[in-house]
């Protein structure tokens, strides 16, 4: 069965779609935040099709020696595509935020969300 890992604050309705759809999933963590799984735990025995949430969970506050990329390492360790929600019209913005790490991830807009989540389970 395909799973997705997703952050705090990913729309539920988009939750409760894929696990309707027969398509389990597991909050993760950032790290700090508490939400589930810490999100550099996860291995192949996870068997995650896609790591989806909004872009500020995986932005490090001032002041703390992280990196965006620190905090997905086991998604780059392990191949496992990560969703990025952002604000439409903002990916070059993103992409700054997120330094080299940007070009890994996938940033979409909200409403491409569940279209882009569905395409990494195929």
């Amino acid at each position: 069965m395909a799973a997705i890992a997703y952050f705090e604050g990913t729309d539920s309705l988009i939750l409760s779609t894929l696990v309707t759809n027969g398509i389990s999933t597991l909050p993760v963590s950032n790290g700090w935040d508490n939400h589930g799984k810490y999100v550099n735990h996860l291995g192949k025995k996870d068997d995650i099709s896609a790591v989806i949430g909004y872009i500020h969970k995986v932005i490090p506050n001032p002041g703390m020696d992280l990196k965006p990329g620190d905090i997905l390492y086991s998604c780059r360790a392990y191949s496992i595509p990560v969703i990025l929600v952002i604000p439409t019209g903002k990916i070059e913005n993103a992409k700054k935020i997120l330094g080299t790490i940007g070009d890994y991830v996938m940033l979409v807009a909200p409403d491409e969300l569940l279209d882009e989540t569905l395409k990494c389970l195929q």
